[in-house]
C-alpha cells in the first residue's frame, strides 16, 4: 500500500470529522500528511526538477505552508517535491524533513528520503536485463523509524526461481547477530522486511547475507548475495560541550584571543545535522565568539582583574547551520582574568620617623615599612623592592623585603655620630619586581626621618688610623709624628692623656700629653715584627672623666742598605767525576730590598787552597769550579760577595771534595775520639790478628798432617775448608802480595779496597792494636821469624798457644782446635821465605796508612758493603775476588760452607 492509496482511504474520514468536530482538524491533517515518504532520484538534479508527488489532495484546502529543513529542496501545496537548486544525490542519499501547518496553526512533520536511481547496463546500444536478478544494493532504511513496523524493505530474488522452486534466508549482523531481530525475509517471495526502530548513531550500516535454495533439495541455486543497508541519519542529536569550558586571558588586553569551544554532533559527519553554529547569549559588551569556529576573543581593554578576577558568559552551540529549526545546547563558560602590575605598591602612610642612639652597632633594625598591592599575592607583579634613593650616601643604611609580609625592613648597617648629624633624613622608593604595565601610575617614595640621639662619647682619633712613612734605622729619640684626639662633645683635646695600647717590639714612645710619637729603640725594617714593610701601634687616649679611644699608627718602614750579602751554606760537597771536573753552586741572600741586594758580584779572594775558577750563575748564585782535578779533602776558599751598591765582605767557603754513591758523599769525617795514632793503632791489631787467623786456618786444614806451602804465584796463604755452621763471620786465611810494588795513594783495586784485611773471623778484641806503627814494621823487616816460629831440620813448627784460655782467639763457632799444637812443615825455606813477603807487605801498607791523605785509610777499616761493585760475575768473595787467575775450577772444591755463600750471593 503507497501512501495515495493511504490518503483515500482516510479522505472519507477526514471529510466527516472535519464536518462533525472542527476540533478534530488537526488528527485529520496528520492522516492526508504521511509521517515519511521514500522517493528516487537521477545523481545530478537540476533546478525545478520535481523528484516525487505526495498525495495531500485530500487535506490541500486546510494546509496553508510548507516548510523544508533542506534548503535545496521544498515541496509545493500540491504535494510535489522540487530542486531548488542544482544539487547531487550521494550514493547515502538525501533525508530531510517537511512540516505541513493547516490554518489553525497546527503542524505535521515528514521524513523524505531520496535514493539515487541504479544506473541501466548498456552495451552496443541494447539495453539487456542482468543473468542475476539480484536487488541492486545498497539499500536504505530511515533511523529512528517506527511507524508501521513491521515494513518492506525491499524485495531480492534470484534468477534461479525461474529453474527451482526456491527460497530465501539472511543471516548476520542485525538478523542472527546483535542486534537480533531487525531483519527478516519472507522465504517464499525474498520480501525484506525491518522489525525495529534502528539508531543511525549506534548502528549506521548493516551488512548481511541472501541465500538462495532449493525447496526440495536444500541445495543452494546461486551464489551467496552482500546485502548492504544504510541506515539514514534524522537530526536527532543536538550539539554537545566539551568537558570543561574554563579558559584565561590577561586583563585590560582588547582583541585577544581568549580560548575555542569545540562542540561535537553524533549526528552524520557532512550533513546540515552536524554542521554547528556558536552564539554568546550574555557577555558580548565584553567578549565575542566566531560563529563557525567558536573563537572566543575580548572585545574591550577595560576587563580588571582587580574588580572582577572572572567573568560568566553563556555559550549556544546549534547544528543545522544555526537555522531556527537545528538542535541546541547551552552553557556557562569561565574566563579567568591574568593579573598585570597595573598597581603599584603603595605606602600605607605617607612618612616614617625612627630614633637611634648614636655608636649603634651594624646591622640593626630600626624600622617597618608596609606597602599595599592590588595585584596578585606571591608573583612578581605584587612582590616588593625598596630602595634608597636619597639620604645613605654613607652607606650606614640597608633595606631589604619581608618576604612574607611585602614589607620594607630599615636596617642601621655603620654606627651613626650625633656630632656629626642629628637627623638624617632617606626617601625610600617601593616598586615591584616587574615593570608597570597597562597603567600610567608610576612608582611611589615617602620621606624617613633617622634621628641620632647623642651619648656622652670618649676621645676620638683624627684621622681614626694614621698612616706614617720614615726611613729604618733612625736614631733613638727621633719624633716621627703627633697623634691627637679630641672629646666629640666638646671638639677639645684639653686634658686627654696618651697611652701605648700596643707596641709589639717596643719602639716608639708616646707623649703622654701632647701624643708625640718618638723612637725609642732603633726600627729594623727586616724584624719578624714587621709585616710587608709595615708595623702596627695603637694608642688609647684618656680624657678626664675617664671615657677612652683608641687609634691605630700604620708605621711604614723604608728600607736602607743596612745587611750585608751572606752564604747560607759555607760547607759544600763536590763528588767526584770520572768524566770530567766537577763544580759547586755559591748562593748568597741578603735581607734588604733592591736596589740594596741582588744582583750579587762573587770574586775569588787571594790566598785559596787548589785551582778553582768562579763564575755567575744568576743574580743571587755563582759557580765554584775546580780548574784540575784535586785530591779528597777540604778545601777552605775566600769569596769576595758585594751587593748592588759594592756593599760586602769576604767569607770563606770550605768544599769538601769526595767520591759519591748515588750523589751521597761516602767520606767519613776523622774521629774526634782517637786520632790518627789511635787509627793506626787499631790497623795494627788488626793485622796481627789477621796473621793469627791465618796460621789457625793452615792447622785446621792440614788437621796435624805436614802441609807442603809453595810459593807459586805469591799465593801467600791458602784456602781453609770450614764446615762451622754456627753465627759470625769466618776470617780470611789467604794474605794477598802483589806482584808490584805499592804506590803512594794507589789503593783503588787493591786488596784492600776489597776488604782482605777487613776480616777478622770474630775475634772482635783490639787489644793488641796499641803497638806502635813502627815496631810492628820492625818486626816485619827482621829476618827472623816471629815469636814462636822456628826453623828446625828445615822444617818450621811454631809453639802452640793454649786457644781456649782467651776469647780473642777463637776462631769459629765457639768450638775449640782439634788439637792443641800445629806444625807448619816446609822443605827448604818456603815457608820462611813466604812469612818475610808478608811482613814486607804489612810493612808498606802501614807506612802508606801513617803518610797517606786524610780520609784514605777510611778504605782499610770494616765497612758494611751493599753494592758489591764491578767486576767477575761470579760475585765479590773477599780476599778472592781481586785475583787474575786464568783458571777458576778451585772454586768448585772450596767445601759447603763457600757454595752456600754462593748460592746466597747469586740470588737476585
Amino acid at each position: 500500500m503507497n501512501s495515495q492509496q493511504a490518503a483515500k482511504m482516510l479522505h472519507p474520514c477526514k471529510f466527516w470529522i472535519c464536518f462533525f468536530v472542527q476540533i478534530l482538524l488537526y488528527s485529520c491533517v496528520q492522516s492526508c500528511f504521511p509521517a515519511s515518504f521514500q522517493a528516487t532520484s537521477p545523481e545530478d538534479v537540476v533546478t525545478g526538477y520535481v523528484i516525487a508527488k505526495v498525495n495531500v489532495a485530500s487535506c490541500a484546502s486546510t494546509l496553508e505552508h510548507f516548510d523544508s529543513s533542506d534548503p535545496d529542496f521544498a515541496i509545493r501545496p500540491d504535494g510535489s517535491i522540487v530542486a531548488l537548486h542544482n544539487t547531487n544525490i550521494p550514493a547515502a542519499g538525501r533525508v530531510f524533513t517537511v512540516w505541513a501547518s493547516d490554518s489553525n496553526g497546527h503542524q505535521s512533520k515528514m521524513h523524505v528520503s531520496i535514493t539515487r536511481k541504479s544506473p541501466q547496463t548498456v552495451k552496443t546500444g541494447i539495453l539487456r536485463r542482468s543473468k542475476r536478478r539480484w536487488s541492486p544494493p545498497p539499500l536504505n532504511i530511515v533511523e529512528n523509524d517506527n511507524v508501521g513496523l513491521p515494513k518492506n524493505v525491499e524485495q531480492i530474488g534470484s534468477d534461479s526461481s525461474n529453474v527451482y522452486n526456491v527460497y530465501y534466508v539472511i543471516s548476520g549482523p542485525g538478523v542472527d547477530e546483535q542486534p537480533v531481530g531487525v531483519f527478516s525475509v519472507e522465504p517464499n517471495s525474498g520480501m525484506l522486511r525491518v522489525h525495529k526502530a534502528v539508531d543511525r548513531e549506534q548502528y549506521p550500516q548493516f551488512k548481511f547475507f541472501a541465500r538462495v535454495y532449493d525447496k526440495y533439495t536444500n541445495a543452494e541455486t546461486d551464489k551467496p548475495l552482500d546485502i548492504t543497508v544504510n541506515v539514514i541519519d534524522l537530526n536527532d542529536n543536538a550539539p554537545t560541550f566539551p568537558a570543561s569550558l574554563t579558559f584565561s586571558v590577561l586583563e585590560q588586553t582588547a582583541g585577544a584571543v581568549v580560548g575555542q569551544i569545540n562542540a561535537t554532533d553524533r549526528d552524520e559527519a557532512g550533513t546540515d545535522h552536524t554542521k554547528i553554529r556558536y552564539k554568546l547569549l550574555d557577555g558580548n559588551d565584553l567578549f565575542s565568539i566566531d560563529s563557525q569556529t567558536g573563537i572566543i576573543k575580548t572585545k574591550t581593554a577595560t576587563l580588571d582583574r582587580e574588580a572582577k578576577p572572572n567573568q560568566l558568559v553563556t555559550v549556544e552551540v546549534r547544528d543545522m547551520n544555526g537555522a531556527s529549526n537545528g538542535l541546541f545546547n547551552t552553557a556557562t563558560a569561565t574566563i579567568r582574568l591574568g593579573d598585570i602590575n597595573d598597581n603599584p605598591p603603595g605606602f600605607t602612610k605617607s612618612s616614617h620617623s625612627v630614633n637611634v642612639k648614636e655608636n649603634v652597632g651594624g646591622e640593626t633594625l630600626l624600622l617597618r615599612i608596609p606597602v599595599e598591592d592590588k595585584d596578585l599575592e606571591k608573583t612578581p607583579n605584587w612582590e616588593s623592592v625598596f630602595d634608597i634613593t636619597k639620604g645613605n650616601e654613607n652607606g650606614n643604611f640597608r633595606i631589604e623585603t619581608d618576604p612574607d609580609t611585602n614589607e620594607g625592613l630599615l636596617y642601621l648597617t655603620k654606627p651613626l655620630d650625633h656630632e656629626q648629624a642629628k637627623t638624617l633624613n632617606l626617601e625610600v622608593q617601593a616598586r615591584n619586581k616587574a615593570p608597570l604595565s597597562g597603567t600610567s601610575a608610576s612608582w611611589a617614595s615617602i620621606p624617613v626621618s633617622v634621628n641620632v640621639d647623642d651619648v656622652d662619647e670618649g676621645p676620638e682619633f683624627m684621622p681614626e688610623n694614621l698612616q706614617l712613612r720614615i726611613k729604618e734605622g733612625l736614631p733613638n729619640g727621633t719624633v716621627i709624628g703627633t697623634y691627637t684626639a679630641k672629646d666629640p662633645e666638646t671638639n677639645s683635646g684639653a686634658g686627654i692623656k696618651y697611652y701605648e695600647v700596643s707596641d709589639p717590639a717596643s719602639w716608639i714612645d708616646v707623649g703622654e700629653t701632647k701624643g708625640e710619637l718618638k723612637i725609642a729603640n732603633t726600627m729594623d725594617r727586616e724584624s719578624d715584627f714587621v709585616k710587608n714593610g709595615m708595623y702596627n701601634l695603637t694608642v688609647k687616649g684618656v680624657d678626664p672623666s675617664g671615657k677612652t679611644g683608641t687609634g691605630t699608627v700604620f708605621i711604614t718602614l723604608e728600607d736602607v742598605n743596612d745587611n750585608l750579602p751572606t752564604l747560607p751554606s759555607h760547607d759544600l760537597v763536590l763528588c767526584e767525576k770520572a768524566d770530567g771536573l766537577g763544580s759547586v753552586v755559591v748562593v748568597a741572600e741578603d735581607n734588604d730590598e733592591k736596589p740594596f741586594s741582588s744582583p750579587f758580584l762573587f770574586k775569588l779572594m787571594e790566598p785559596y787552597e787548589g785551582k778553582w775558577t768562579l763564575s755567575k750563575l744568576n743574580d743571587t748564585a755563582a759557580t765554584l769550579q775546580q780548574e784540575s782535578e784535586l785530591p779528597t779533602e777540604v778545601y777552605e776558599i775566600p769569596v769576595l760577595v758585594t751587593d748592588l751598591q759594592g756593599m760586602g765582605e769576604t767569607q770563606v767557603v770550605r768544599v769538601r771534595i769526595c767520591r759519591c754513591h748515588y750523589d751521597q758523599c761516602v767520606v767519613r769525617d776523622k774521629s774526634t775520639a782517637l786520632g790518627v795514632g789511635g787509627i793506626l793503632a787499631m790497623l795494627l791489631g788488626l793485622a796481627l790478628l789477621l796473621l793469627l787467623c791465618l796460621l789457625a786456618a793452615c792447622v785446621c786444614a792440614t788437621k796435624g798432617e805436614k802441609l807442603e806451602l809453595k810459593d807459586d804465584l805469591w799465593n801467600g796463604g791458602m784456602l781453609l775448608k770450614s764446615n762451622t755452621e754456627g753465627p759470625g763471620e769466618e776470617g780470611s786465611a789467604i794474605v794477598i802480595v802483589p806482584n808490584t810494588g805499592m804506590e803512594k795513594g794507589a789503593v783503588k783495586g787493591d786488596a784492600m779496597d776489597n776488604g782482605a784485611f777487613g776480616t777478622m773471623g770474630g775475634a772482635g778484641n783490639m787489644g793488641m792494636g796499641m803497638a806502635s806503627a813502627n815496631t810492628v814494621a820492625g818486626a816485619w823487616q827482621s829476618t827472623q821469624p816471629p815469636v814462636g816460629l822456628q826453623q828446625s831440620s828445615g822444617v818450621m813448627t811454631m809453639d802452640v798457644m793454649d786457644m781456649n784460655t782467651s776469647s780473642q782467639y777463637d776462631f769459629g763457632g765457639g768450638q775449640g782446635m782439634d788439637e792443641r799444637m800445629f806444625h807448619l812443615n816446609q822443605r827448604d825455606a818456603t815457608a820462611l821465605h813466604t812469612w818475610r813477603t808478608n811482613g814486607i807487605f804489612l810493612d808498606m801498607k802501614l807506612n802508606y796508612l801513617a803518610t797517606g791523605e786524610d780520609g784514605r785509610y777510611a778504605d782499610d777499616i770494616l765497612h758494611p758493603y751493599n753494592f758489591e761493585g764491578e767486576g767477575s760475575v761470579a760475585g765479590s768473595v773477599g780476599c778472592c775476588s781481586d785475583q787474575s787467575y786464568g783458571n777458576l775450577d778451585f772454586l768448585d772444591t772450596l767445601g759447603p760452607k763457600f757454595k752456600t755463600l754462593a748460592d746466597v750471593s747469586n740470588k737476585k
